[in-house]
């Protein structure tokens, strides 16, 4: 495959239906897999070889989208802000409930960004004292 084409998706009744219209290619399928080989299979047709990618479209993916990018920057905000606190990247991640290795990214892109050290994996206390 020399090219990756990525289109867009929308449920008719019980089919997915794309329109590549830059190929002037029409497609559909009852599987999102489905239509992006039959799509394929139309650029195929008029001489384009390419991977497809469908994105579906509907109301409530896009409403659901839209929260996956909020939790996304609220994550990122609350991750911060506890790291300027000197929190160590394990309570990070129990506080904010995502798993460890994405504390971690988040927290190596922001040094990268501000071109500051993440915190220490674990913050030194005196003995007997929390």
């Amino acid at each position: 495959m020399s090219e990756a084409i990525e289109g867009q998706a929308h449920r008719r009744g019980r089919t997915w239906m794309t329109h590549l219209a830059e190929h002037g290619v029409y497609a559909h399928g009852r599987t999102l897999r489905a239509t992006e080989a039959n799509a394929a299979q139309g650029l195929e047709l008029v001489g384009v070889t390419a991977e497809v990618t469908l994105i579906p479209v509907t109301p409530e993916l896009e409403t659901l989208r839209a929260a996956d990018d909020a939790r996304e920057h609220a994550l990122r905000a609350a991750v911060h802000a506890l790291a300027l606190r000197r929190t160590t990247r394990r309570d990070i991640a129990l506080a904010t409930r995502a798993p460890a290795w994405q504390v971690k990214q988040i927290l190596a892109e922001q040094a990268k960004k501000d071109d500051s050290q993440p915190p220490a994996e674990s913050a030194t206390t005196a003995k007997g004292t929390v």
